[in-house]
């Protein structure tokens, strides 16, 4: 559903295998983009049920300001993808 909103720019997850905690993370063009997540429909249904999958979770919303490397790590979003 996300990838399909207008704005949507990738994602991104992690797991630490000797704590069990998974990482997911979103990113969006504008606080706007996230805000049409946030208010679907379908999402509102999923978050009110996450007790039956998730033993808790936590939502940080941040603003990237640079990104950078060396380009060599394929399947990640682009550097130019985030200004």
């Amino acid at each position: 559903m996300a990838r399909a909103i207008p704005g949507y720019l990738g994602e991104e997850t992690w797991e630490n295998p000797n704590t069990g905690l998974v990482s997911n993370v979103y990113y969006w063009e504008t606080l706007e983009a996230l805000q049409q997540l946030v208010q679907h429909p379908a999402h509102l249904e999923a978050k009110s049920k996450q007790a039956n999958w998730l033993a808790g979770y936590q939502v940080v919303i941040s603003q990237v300001l640079r990104m950078y490397g060396d380009g060599k790590l394929n399947g990640h979003l682009p550097l130019t993808s985030i200004a």
